[in-house]
């Protein structure tokens, strides 16, 4: 779940399972979550949180089908620290040990998020890519495919630099009801001018990120403020 207001940006996710089997792997993440939550605050060193959220994430481990699996730390996955209208703001939270020292600072949101595998704790890009983001750096670029510049400009209007899938481009208001109305912003014969606009870098997919193949991959993900005086979950709930 994103959300976004006036360009400041709420970052949360947790997996959802309907069978109790997953259920240590589901506690794993979100032990390690809210760890790395109490171990975040200003002028803490960012490897001091990946270390913490290390050590109660590999101390979980899951049995399925007769099997016991140790629950790892995805290593190649972060959190990150967000800027306006920028999910990814520079800084990367690592959730293993020996990752950067620089530290958190006053004022800085960041999304503690943990990654928890029953495979080998790595991932790959693999299957058909659906969702993408407009770089937020993005190059001036000469665009010589008018449909391209068409799409540029819808997602401009419509997205600017936060994420969107495929399908609400494809949807009746062009992915923004807000922006576009009920109907008429459709956006037709799109895909190479989607691949178009990847291939010069100004849009960046984000295909799926898969584990061996077999293998549960959940996720649990809070959004942190800095305060002067004290560290705020904004993205905390009665039941989040």
């Amino acid at each position: 779940v994103v959300l976004g207001i006036e360009g400041r940006i709420i970052d949360c996710a947790w997996t959802v399972a309907f069978d109790p089997k997953y259920d240590k792997l589901l506690e794993a993440v979100k032990e390690a979550t809210n760890t790395g939550i109490k171990t975040a605050g200003i002028d803490v060193r960012l490897c001091d949180v990946g270390e913490a959220v290390e050590e109660v994430m590999e101390s979980y481990e899951v049995e399925l089908d007769g099997k016991v699996f140790p629950v790892k730390c995805v290593r190649n996955l972060n959190g990150h620290s967000m800027g306006p209208y920028q999910i990814h703001a520079g800084k990367s939270v690592p959730i293993v040990k020996g990752g950067d020292a620089t530290r958190m600072e006053e004022g800085e949101f960041y999304a503690i998020e943990t990654f928890g595998s029953t495979g080998r704790g790595h991932v790959v890009e693999d299957l058909e890519c659906s969702h993408y983001m407009k770089n937020f750096h993005a190059p001036h670029v000469p665009l010589r495919m008018p449909r391209a510049k068409k799409l540029l400009s819808h997602i401009n209007k419509t997205f600017g630099t936060l994420a969107f899938c495929r399908r609400w481009l494809e949807r009746p208001d062009g992915g923004s009801a807000a922006v576009h109305g009920a109907q008429g912003a459709a956006q037709e014969k799109y895909l190479g001018a989607l691949k178009n606009l990847c291939d010069v870098g100004i849009v960046q997919p984000y295909p799926p990120l898969c584990d061996i193949k077999g293998s549960y991959v959940a996720q649990y993900e809070h959004t942190v403020l800095m305060r002067p005086t004290c560290k705020e979950v904004v993205s905390r709930g009665d039941d989040f």
